[in-house]
Order: structure tokens, then sequence, then C-alpha cells
């Protein structure tokens, strides 16, 4: 019945306490109004069981209710309608670079580089609601995989369709893969600019030198986060293709141009990660989801519908039928 319910003035609902009082006086005062005589036998008396005066209390418990329902009224009963209003007041434009050489097929994150690096990549991109995200794919040469969109199912299919192939050049152009981004973002009327870079090698290859890239990405003003990707010491990598086309597994070093990636972060006003293990990348994504937050402007609105009224008309009508009984049909008892 007062689901949605809520009542501003509580502290009313204390005088309902008066209730009980009020019966515990209704009954004790009725039994002093009620006449005894004593006589010694009733024969020559005619005996009659009249219904009428058993009902006399009725007129007491209605008086009852509508003080109840008035109680209730006091106490304010309304419902509450609110709408929310969200307004994106400084929306983020974001690119991932993602290194796709072989050796991100590596298996020293579970069950390899890339995959693992595309299952957290999703969680981060679910995460980013309001904001609009671009994907670029590098290893011998970059190509932008999806530009920057609001459409967060279009980014995830171009993400999970991200796999080694032998279409682009070989090698890990870290340089082309930070300016094919710049070039993505440079025109973004976006408040704030990021890539996320992550590789797993050396700038080998390429005609763009990184120092370059990020000279541009510092003219756009965007903000570069670098993440290093690979354990410490050996990891197991491609080392060969078999004749049946599938890649032959050894043991290797794992190479990150570390001082690289720190300065493209520095000069660009980013961060460098490094992640060794799948939990690892977990968590800097997640503390990149943290660093960069879109401002979001909430507005409610409150629709405030009183609900007394009924109480009160219902009181009303209660004590009026009190009246009415006391009057007509009571009134020679009472």
């Amino acid at each position: 019945m007062f689901e949605g319910i809520e009542f501003v003035n509580k502290e009313f609902f204390w005088l309902l306490l008066a209730l009980p009082l009020a019966t515990l006086w209704y009954v004790l005062k009725n039994k002093k109004q009620t006449a005894e005589l004593k006589i010694s036998s009733l024969k020559g008396f005619k005996i009659t069981n009249p219904w009428l005066p058993k009902l006399r209390p009725l007129l007491f418990v209605l008086r009852l209710l509508a003080l109840a329902l008035l109680i209730m009224a006091l106490a304010r009963p309304q419902s509450v309608d609110v709408s929310t209003k969200t307004k994106t007041t400084r929306g983020i434009d974001i690119v991932m670079a993602i290194d796709v050489s072989a050796s991100m097929l590596a298996k020293d994150l579970s069950p390899n580089r890339l995959e693992a690096l595309k299952k957290v990549a999703s969680e981060f991109i679910k995460g980013r609601p309001n904001d609009r995200i671009g994907l670029v794919e590098y290893a011998g040469e970059s190509y932008t995989k999806t530009p920057i969109t609001s459409d967060k199912a279009i980014v995830l299919r171009s993400l999970k369709s991200i796999k080694y192939n032998t279409i682009i050049e070989g090698g890990t152009a870290i340089g082309m893969g930070l300016a094919t981004s710049v070039n993505r973002l440079k025109d973004s009327k976006a408040s704030s600019k990021v890539i996320i870079l992550l590789t797993d090698g050396v700038n080998n290859t390429g005609f763009i030198d990184p120092k370059i890239a990020s000279e541009l990405a510092v003219e756009y003003d965007i903000k570069t986060y670098t993440i290093g990707l690979g354990t410490n010491g050996m990891a197991l990598s491609p080392v060969a293709i078999l004749p049946n086309g599938n890649f032959q597994y050894g043991r290797i070093q794992v190479e990150i141009d570390e001082d690289l990636l720190k300065e493209i972060a520095e000069v660009t006003g980013g961060k460098y990660f490094r992640a060794t293990n799948n939990k690892k990348l977990e968590e800097i994504y997640d503390e990149i989801n943290k660093l960069e937050k879109t401002e979001i402007e909430e507005f409610k609105y409150y629709n405030y519908e009183e609900k007394y009224r009924p109480l009160v008309i219902l009181a009303g009508l209660l004590l009026l039928v009190e009246l009415l009984l006391r009057f007509t049909v009571f009134r020679s008892f009472v």
C-alpha cells in the first residue's frame, strides 16, 4: 500500500501511542457507565437479547480509525519521482596502439601476450562508456584498425579480430605506431587526448623515429602512456615457421627498450608501465583508467506528490458515518 511512499514528518507517528491509551480509557469508562440492578429473581420479566447495544463500541472504533488516519496525514506521506540527466563535461579521445609482431605470440603471459592484452583491453574499453576510442596496429609498419568512435561495439569487434598475420611487414616500428596514433588524434576537439602504446620489443624498423613521433604528440597536446609487455629473463617465443605453417617455439631473451618507452611517456606527460604477467597487465590498465577520468555532470529532478489528502478524506467519511450512527441507529443507547 505504501510502496514508494515516504513520510516527511515521521515524528507525528508518536501520536499513535495515544490510541491504545484511548482504548484502555474507553473500556474502563464503559464499565463505570454501565448500570447494575440486583434482584432476587427474573420471574415475571420477559428476557430479550437485543443485538444493537452490543454494536455500540463500533462508534468508538470508527473514531479511533479516523484519528489514526489523521495522524498518518500529519506525517505527510508523499511519493518522489526522480529523473536523472547526465552531461559529459570533459570527454576523452583514446587511441590504443597495439604491437602485433610475431613476438606477441610469446607464452610468458597466458595463453600468449596478444590474447592476454586483448582480454584486458576489452574490459578497459567497456569501462569507458563516455569516451571515444580508436585502434592502431603496428609491426614493421602501422595502420589504423578502427578510427576513434563512440560505438564501443565496433571497437570491441575490431579488437577481437586482431591477430598476428604476415600481411604487414615484420619487425617493431614503435615510431610508426606512435605517429599513426598521433595522426588519428591531431584533429580531435576533445578536452583530453591519450595514446596507450604497447610493445614487447625494441624499435628496429620504420622510417619515423620514435623521438620525432613523440615531438608530434607534444605539439598536438597528446599524452602517451607506454607499456612494455613481457617477463623478465627468458620467454617461450616463436623462433621459426614449420612446413605445416605452425610456429616453432624456443626460449629467447626478452628485450624491451624501456629507456625509449620511458622517454616517450615523460616527454608527452604520460607514464611508463612494465607488465610482466597477466595480473600486472590488468593492474596497469586499471591505473590508467583511474588516471584518465571523464568528468560527468549529473542533474536530478525531483517531482513530489502529496498523498495525505485521501487519508484526510477517508478520516472525514469515518467521522461522518460515526455521527450518523450516533444520532440515528444508536440514539437511544448513547
